[in-house]
């Protein structure tokens, strides 16, 4: 039998102002701004949308803190940007407040130039006496010395990018998750956009671009090689994160020193995230969890809240950082170092406008940067498209325009949820945990049908509370049956989300958490027969 023609002549064809590679916070941003000035957008990512870097982080919206000592002029964006993205992206927002702390670890004179180094930056900073901060976080450690008010959040990430992709859409754009770039096509020394492949169906799609943006993060480098372009050198700095099974501290924590592995708390929902680690690592893939990273974590949770060893590490997870250094600069280095600290490589963003340094038309990479900084990042990208589309007159209006569902200014809070359902008390719970309903669950299910558990944990949160999953997600396979999958399907979609979770509970299987993953694991196993259901 002959095989299928891989290039068929009949093949679906989009054409745009603007190709958006790359479904992560920056991505997104770039076709929510797009949009909104005007362009034909067409955004597209090889997964889920933040399912990359920016759904692989602590959740953190930066005060710029981190980075004021180490890192100026990263710290002095996040700045900025954080009081912009608490107007326009409040209903994502939980306005934690943060502090920074001198723990009897940490260097005793470094407080002092923190404190200066924010001033210089515009980081609002406040020192207060830390008697005031063990009243506000009793489980800190009682020994420091220093204490440092900042107005770090934390931020729902998944919400924020559907939420820049739906307001996209209301403005003409077309967003395709799982479709990954297999080619771009070029003519002479010009991108004009690229070929896809759907990832469910396995259909082909052309998609024609005026200017195609490379927003893939971590990843830009093996996008820009697709176009003929080499040197975009992106150093993947990976970094574990621990979720432990509830909120530890309700205030973001961070140690009053350089930053280093373990040295931050972030509150998020109903747990709390300790970060991370930084290695260098050859691929922007790689999710290895490395144990002595796990053992190293726990034990620098201790120097910020004792007996932290003793609280359930519900999941570990890792993220890669797209630290971007440029190999044409006239300082970079011949072929790089064979290993970098990447610790030291700045978080500053890097726009490639490759007309000009590399004589390709049609191509722009944004690469490096923060999630906090996304907006920023978006709108020097699109004012880069808008010059070579001959728009350049028309402005972004993004840092005034509330994404949708935030057009209140409200910050999210975390009785939210509570509230609802005290107001619907008839309402079916599915996960008990983060408390999504079951009218929540089918609404999402009706806007994409394809979609699998996992979609939905992320959109949901569903499974990411102390239980993680071992109970709602027989619940929700049941929910998807009635909304319209047949039994196979849902059959899959259970697996597959039952190994996605104890992917992330193996390394920390010791304790409670053992205890609690062996009840999930004979209510899987043995009670259900899971693994023997006609997939």
């Amino acid at each position: 039998m002959a095989e299928p023609d891989p290039y068929p002549e009949e093949m679906e064809t989009l054409s745009a102002d603007v190709l958006v590679i790359g479904g992560g916070a920056t991505g997104a941003g770039v076709a929510w701004d797009a949009a909104l000035r005007g362009l034909k957008v067409v955004l597209v990512d090889r997964h889920d949308l933040a399912q990359g870097t920016s759904g692989r982080f602590h959740g953190l919206l930066h005060s710029g803190g981190r980075y004021v000592v180490k890192d100026p002029i990263a710290a002095a964006e996040c700045a900025a940007e954080n009081a912009i993205l608490r107007r326009v992206a409040a209903a994502c927002i939980e306005d934690t407040g943060g502090l920074f702390v001198t723990t009897p670890d940490d260097e005793a004179g470094y407080a002092d130039g923190f404190a200066a180094a924010c001033a210089a930056t515009g980081v609002p900073c406040q020192e207060i006496d830390t008697a005031q901060a063990l009243r506000e976080e009793p489980r800190l450690n009682p020994r420091i010395s220093r204490a440092f008010r900042v107005p770090d959040a934390n931020i729902d990430v998944w919400k924020a990018v559907w939420a820049l992709a739906d307001g996209a859409r209301r403005h003409g754009a077309q967003v395709l998750p799982y479709h990954a770039v297999v080619s771009i096509s070029r003519e002479q020394d010009t991108v004009t956009g690229a070929r896809v492949r759907d990832a469910r169906s396995g259909a082909e799609l052309e998609i024609e671009a005026r200017v195609t943006v490379n927003a893939t993060g971590a990843w830009a480098g093996e996008i820009a090689a697709l176009a003929g372009i080499e040197g975009v050198r992106v150093l993947p700095g990976r970094g574990i994160m621990i979720a432990m099974n509830h909120r530890l501290v309700n205030t973001v924590v961070n140690r009053c020193a350089m930053p280093g592995d373990g040295d931050i708390l972030v509150p998020i929902r109903t747990v709390s995230v300790i970060g991370t680690t930084d290695e260098l690592t050859d691929d922007p893939d790689d999710q290895t969890v490395d144990p002595r990273e796990v053992q190293r974590m726990l034990d620098d949770g201790e120097k910020l809240v004792p007996g932290f060893r003793q609280t359930r590490a519900l999941r570990v997870w890792t993220g890669v950082r797209p630290l971007f250094e440029d190999t044409k600069a006239p300082n970079a280095r011949a072929g790089g170092p064979a290993r970098v600290e990447t610790r030291n490589v700045t978080r500053a963003h890097a726009l490639l406008d490759h007309a000009e340094r590399d004589g390709v038309g049609g191509f722009v990479t944004i690469t490096g940067g923060k999630l906090t900084t996304y907006r920023l990042m978006a709108e020097q990208t699109v004012d880069a498209v808008s010059a070579q589309l001959g728009r350049g007159g028309v402005p972004c209006s993004t840092a005034a325009t509330p994404l949708p569902g935030s057009e209140t200014g409200e910050h999210y809070r975390l009785s939210d949820r509570l509230a609802h359902k005290e107001q619907t008390p008839d309402e079916q719970v599915i996960c008990e945990c983060e408390l999504v309903t079951r009218t929540q669950l089918e609404q999402e299910i009706a806007s994409d049908p394809d979609g699998d558990l996992d979609d939905l944990r992320r959109r949901l949160r569903l499974g990411m509370g102390p239980c993680q999953g071992g109970f709602c997600m027989y619940r929700a396979a049941g929910v998807m049956h009635s909304c319209g999958a047949d039994a196979a399907r849902a059959n899959a979609a259970l697996l597959a989300f039952a190994q996605e979770r104890r992917k992330g509970v193996a390394p920390i299987l010791y304790g409670d958490q053992l205890r609690q993953s062996q009840l999930d694991e004979w209510i899987l196993t043995g009670v259900l027969d899971v693994e023997g259901l006609p997939t």
